[in-house]
């Protein structure tokens, strides 16, 4: 079940303080909204979708888009959606996955622009020898 296709439609970011009063430790909450699964055309279903990365009393992203996937069960599966909300685990993987890897690259961008800190956290770099481990001997 390929993406074919993931375009975003709008974005909206805003920075509330100024950068020298952020509280430290900052948390980050990422939030995927499917908003609607409708049949297309042949075996592709549309989604729509919201993503927000909310950086509390700091700030937010918030991007909408859709994306267009392709599935023997488009039809069967829109069908579910519209009914219950729900959608099949497989499918709800392939969404979520492929917005999550689609916004989060946007957002690092627009939070550099913001002087927000990056929503994925950057791996920490460690020269030198690691700490020596204190512990009981064993003989």
């Amino acid at each position: 079940m390929p993406v074919k296709m993931i375009r975003l439609k709008s974005i909206e970011a805003r920075r509330y303080t100024e950068p020298d009063k952020v509280p430290q430790p900052l948390r980050i909450d990422h939030n995927i909204t499917v908003l609607n699964i409708s049949p297309s055309k042949n075996k592709t279903s549309s989604v729509e979708f919201q993503y927000t990365a909310n950086y509390g009393s700091v700030g937010m992203i918030r991007m909408e888009g859709n994306l267009v996937i392709e599935d023997r069960e488009a039809r069967k599966v829109a069908e579910m959606w519209r009914t219950s909300r729900k959608m099949p685990d497989r499918l709800a993987t392939v969404i979520h996955n492929a917005i999550i890897h689609a916004c989060l690259t946007e957002a690092v961008f627009i939070a550099r622009d913001l002087n927000l800190p990056p929503p994925i956290p950057f791996p920490q770099i460690k020269i030198g020898k690691p700490p020596k481990e204190e512990g009981p001997e064993v003989a």
